[in-house]
């Protein structure tokens, strides 16, 4: 197989260019037009090719795609590029940029001129000439020469950059990628445009009933102390989280936070209108990604923007400025977002999620066979854990008693403690005595003492990992602490990176923290092991993945969740096959008890 590596130049002004626009906006717009590309098949001489669009395509079509590999420095642009002006659609995509976040941690600058610093293998060029607002005809002949050599030495570059990189990165890893880019650069999901303007019709109409419902001043809405003192009228405490940056504990008020989120389904109605009309005002987020979805629509298919390697743990994040990790799903018609995304013609989508895998992972890593048999029996664990706090049979276990044996499973595994577990809890609106949260984390404690373990274990190895030296955790020794690295060597033969390491006295010991583009985040024995937790479940849905597009084309991927395209006809066949795929285990994984479930439908909504 031929590995063909492109770059291309394009045009732009001060307006139009991708600084202003996502990539699909400024590769769909009239306004776009190809100035020329550099193209390098092997380790051949470099050719630059400049003309009209049909002549550019005459000489792309000179090349074999189908059975060759495309290789650029962000292919989610150029090989939009490839795909939606020219047809093309190769056998491998490939990515250098993709490729640096992998191997050195997506805090590194992942700029061709970074990644050719670090690997000392040229300089990138700096334009010769003014290109912005310059149409093709534009140029002079010397011009297009001298764009030509800058385009030349960018392909150049990004080949040789491949090389060193390829030397150390993993061949599976290479096949995750393609699959992540695929998503974007041949699109095969449409959008319900008509349901789409009927959403945001409601979506608007409903924040001006919002403001109007709640009589509180838009400012004190806005303010972060004096919401909370609203919540705190309501008798909900207000919920927090831990700063990144500085360690200290803050309020939990963004989009993004989970828990704030989750008050939107509080038993008070006057809770759910004040943190509905909050996220109404303050963020606009169902509003304008309905609004992106919308004008996407009336461009063409839906490009799903998928960032691998967005996470330090690897996790996939959102790009191109939509966050198909967040879509609105809580609020009245918020459905409707997912409702918009439909299967094409003739197929059906399948939303296959890996259940509780994280939770998992951890009582599989730390050895705590009880709960993972539990596992395995399918038993209800969350019945199991409120029975110990409770004190009572399994089948006596109510409803809010059962919510806090889940909240106890999913939050004290990573070493949770009583204070921070009353805060999530009242977040839910549940009031809890600090000293009864005192017993039931101790209840957890003491009958998962694996776990409890595993975080002193994960602890030890992120001071030795300071100190330079190696160690391992985990069931039959899965994860290798690299002290040379300052790093945790994943099952998928990648690094999760601690750079520059280090410690700081305390009040209760050394803190620990490693450093990130945000400043200094702290590091320590729960954390450790809610990172590799993470990083596991995330190397199984990745070869999850991989297994089910030897059939079917995945098209999205969301947290634990995987979602593909199949044909009408075939659906029950289809479904009994991405469940297969969703349950196995690597052989690294033995042991490992992995479930799923799944959902059919028309639109990514109905698969709920």
């Amino acid at each position: 197989m031929d590995l063909i590596t492109v770059d291309f130049e394009t045009f732009y002004d001060q307006d139009f260019s991708l600084s202003k626009l996502t990539t699909e906006e400024y590769i769909r717009d009239p306004q776009f037009e190809v100035i020329g590309l550099g193209i390098k098949v092997n380790d051949g001489e470099t050719e630059w090719a400049s003309g009209t669009p049909e002549q550019i395509e005459k000489f792309l079509k000179g090349y074999d795609w189908a059975g060759s590999a495309v290789l650029a420095h962000n292919t989610m642009f150029d090989g939009a590029i490839l795909s939606w002006c020219f047809d093309i659609r190769p056998r491998l995509w490939l990515d250098t940029l993709c490729m640096g976040r992998a191997l050195h941690g997506v805090e590194v600058g992942g700029s061709l001129k970074a990644m050719a610093e670090r690997y000392g293998i040229g300089e990138k060029g700096t334009e010769v000439l003014n290109a912005k607002g310059k149409r093709r005809e534009d140029f002079s002949d010397e011009e297009l020469g001298r764009y030509g050599d800058y385009c030349v030495n960018d392909v150049d570059l990004t080949y040789s950059l491949f090389k060193k990189m390829g030397r150390d990165f993993p061949k599976q890893e290479l096949k995750i990628i393609d699959l992540t880019l695929r998503m974007f650069i041949e699109p095969k999901l449409d959008l319900d445009l008509l349901l789409l303007e009927q959403h945001l019709y409601q979506v608007k109409q409903r924040k001006e009933e919002l403001l109007a419902s709640v009589g509180v001043d838009k400012k004190d809405l806005m303010s972060n102390p004096k919401f909370a003192d609203l919540l705190r009228s309501l008798s909900v405490e207000p919920p927090m989280k831990e700063s990144p940056t500085t360690g200290k504990q803050t309020y939990a008020f963004a989009k993004s936070d989970e828990q704030f989120k989750a008050l939107q389904e509080h038993e008070d109605d006057r809770v759910q209108a004040l943190v509905t009309a909050r996220l109404g005002t303050k963020s606009t987020l169902e509003e304008t990604r309905t609004q992106r979805f919308i004008d996407i629509a009336n461009r063409g298919l839906l490009p799903v923007p998928v960032r691998y390697y967005a996470a330090h743990t690897g996790r996939w994040g959102g790009d191109d400025k939509i966050n198909m990790q967040n879509l609105p799903s809580r609020g009245p018609n918020a459905k409707k977002l997912k409702s918009s995304i439909i299967a094409p013609p003739g197929h059906l989508l399948i939303d296959a999620d890996s259940a509780q895998i994280e939770a998992r992972v951890l009582a599989w890593m730390a050895e705590q066979e009880d709960l993972v048999q539990a596992f395995f029996n399918k038993d209800d664990v969350y019945k199991q854990m409120a029975s110990r706090i409770y004190d009572k049979a399994v089948d006596e276990i109510n409803k809010d008693e059962r919510f806090v044996g889940k909240t106890t499973i999913l939050g004290a595994g990573y070493g949770m403690g009583a204070v921070k577990f009353q805060a999530q809890l009242k977040t839910f609106g549940y009031d809890m005595d600090l000293d009864e949260c005192r017993r039931i984390i101790d209840v957890y404690r003491k009958t998962t003492w694996r776990i409890s373990q595993f975080w002193k274990r994960a602890q030890k190895a992120i001071e030795a990992l300071q100190r330079k030296e190696s160690s391992s955790l985990g069931v039959n020794d899965l994860l290798e602490f690299v002290g040379e690295e300052s790093a945790v060597r994943l099952p998928s033969g990648l690094l999760m990176r601690y750079d520059e390491l280090d410690f700081e006295p305390g009040d209760k010991g050394p803190e620990y923290s490693y450093k990130t583009r945000r400043g200094r985040t702290r590091i320590y024995g729960g954390k450790v092991t809610e990172n590799v937790c993470q990083a596991v479940a995330r190397c199984i849905i990745g070869e999850q993945m991989l297994r089910i597009a030897k059939r079917y084309r995945v098209v999205l991927t969301v947290h634990d969740s995987i979602v593909c395209c199949v044909p009408e006809e075939e659906v029950q066949e289809a479904q009994a096959y991405v469940e297969a795929c969703m349950r196995w285990v690597p052989d690294w994984a033995n042991g490992l008890p992995i479930d799923c479930e799944s959902g059919i439908g028309r639109s990514y909504g109905d698969c709920e």
